[in-house]
């Protein structure tokens, strides 16, 4: 019985998730992307048919690049393509001295620089590549070091097709207008993440809230504003050290949920007041996959010394579900460190830590359709995975590409590879997919 249920709810919320009003373009030019992990939150462009192979010489519609450094991967929303990215100028800033005792992480090799930066939001035209415009948004040296493989523009930005959200963490969050007008701004001062890891969580969008989640080493808190005003609704602090996922929000069953995941909870609070609805623990530290729902289930999952995912049914959880029938069910193998999942027809795929290696389970009782699949090529990766039409594209870091069926069993369609490296994800509006690298932004289409 209950399986049955199960099965009417994934075809109701596929197909709330086919039609969402505010993600259709115009001209008919396909749906758009307008926020970290795509229009469902799960990394899936609900249409589209975009190449399966590509390469410097095939199938490239245009390729552009793309000033500074920034791993921020791209929304599209009608022919622009919104991107963020801190461009390093030619004068030199005096460096801050480190606080006593303040972590500076050596081993990792973190990126630091004496130089200030433009952080810059650009518009990119989706048919040719142009840069339409590009924002200075604010110039300074920036706050701490990042990650070796990180930047100081890696958060997406979001929009309602009105406006751009565009978040630089330590650096200010901006509103825009697609001219690329600066329409308010607010600084909600430094983050001190762990080990100089750098930042990156996106901020969300659910109706007039726009809601900031800043988990680090100081004092953390979620915070809920005025999309129109930048005005604080409402914020609290966090018992919580450092994370990068982003917060969700969800609709199911008349209620609507603020879902966030980080080390010491998993939170479900009203997104009007921030009332508690329920919480578990069960995530490993530096929780970086931000949660996927669909029929009533969330799942939230870590990978960083250790595994864990957690399918959560929200319809009935309240208070503290850990060790609780609320909890559908646990995989506790393979889960991925950086990489998001996606979630598409039932199925939900995970990348094992930052590797190339895959994992298919049933996503409404967490049968393992196959675990532990070697992608070819691909041996690091910090992207997360899109799904679109039949298919599963990955993106490797070092311009390895592998695009894998949506089935029940591992299958390779292809193998493709690209001259740049990669930390921004995937994304694909109609039959164009769009890569951003670490120089180039490519359009990969066979228009």
């Amino acid at each position: 019985m209950r399986s049955m249920i199960f099965g009417s709810l994934w075809l109701l919320s596929a197909a709330v998730c086919m039609n969402p009003a505010s993600s259709l373009t115009s001209g008919g030019a396909g749906y758009n992307w307008p926020r970290w992990r795509g229009p469902c939150n799960s990394g899936v462009a609900p249409e589209g048919d975009p190449p399966v192979e590509w390469s410097e010489n095939t199938n490239i519609a245009w390729k552009r690049e793309i000033p500074g450094r920034g791993h921020s991967t791209p929304i599209i929303w009608g022919d622009q393509l919104i991107l963020l990215s801190a461009v390093q100028t030619d004068r030199k800033a005096e460096k801050e001295v480190p606080a006593e005792g303040q972590d500076q992480n050596q081993w990792m090799s973190p990126v630091s620089t004496e130089y200030i930066h433009r952080f810059v939001v650009i518009s990119v035209d989706r048919h040719n590549g142009s840069i339409r415009w590009q924002t200075t948004v604010r110039e300074e040296l920036p706050y701490r070091p990042t990650h070796q493989f990180g930047s100081w523009a890696s958060a997406s930005p979001v929009t309602d097709g009105v406006h751009i959200y565009a978040y630089f963490g330590s650096h200010g969050l901006y509103a825009l207008n697609f001219d690329g007008e600066v329409l308010w701004e607010r600084d909600f001062g430094r983050m001190e993440k762990a080990m100089n890891f750098g930042e990156g969580s996106s901020p969300a969008l659910y109706g007039d809230q726009l809601i900031i989640l800043r988990d680090h080493e100081g004092r953390s808190g979620l915070h809920v504003l005025d999309k129109h005003t930048g005005e604080i609704l409402w914020e609290e602090e966090r018992d919580e050290g450092s994370s990068w996922s982003t917060p969700l929000v969800v609709e199911y069953g008349g209620k609507t949920q603020l879902i966030t995941s980080a080390t010491n909870k998993v939170r479900s609070q009203d997104p009007a007041s921030g009332e508690l609805i329920w919480e578990c623990s069960g995530m490993t530290r530096n929780v970086i996959p931000s949660p996927v729902c669909a029929g009533g289930l969330v799942y939230v999952m870590s990978g960083f010394r250790g595994n864990a995912l957690l399918a959560i049914d929200i319809s009935g959880a309240a208070g503290d579900i850990t060790g609780t029938g609320a909890v559908v069910f646990q995989y506790n193998e393979n889960t991925p460190y950086t990489p998001g999942p996606v979630l598409m027809n039932g199925r939900l795929y995970l990348l094992k830590s930052n590797n190339g290696y895959l994992t298919c389970l049933d996503a409404k009782d967490g049968r393992v359709y196959f675990s532990n699949r070697k992608l070819e090529g691909i041996s690091e990766i910090f992207t997360s995975p899109l799904g679109v039409g039949d298919r599963i594209y990955i993106a490797g870091t070092n311009g390895n590409f592998c695009v894998v069926r949506d089935a029940g069993q591992f299958e390779v369609l292809a193998r493709n590879q690209l001259e740049d490296r990669f930390f921004a994800s995937p994304v694909a509006s109609g039959n164009d997919l769009f890569l951003r690298g670490e120089k180039y932004l490519y359009c990969v289409s066979e228009r």
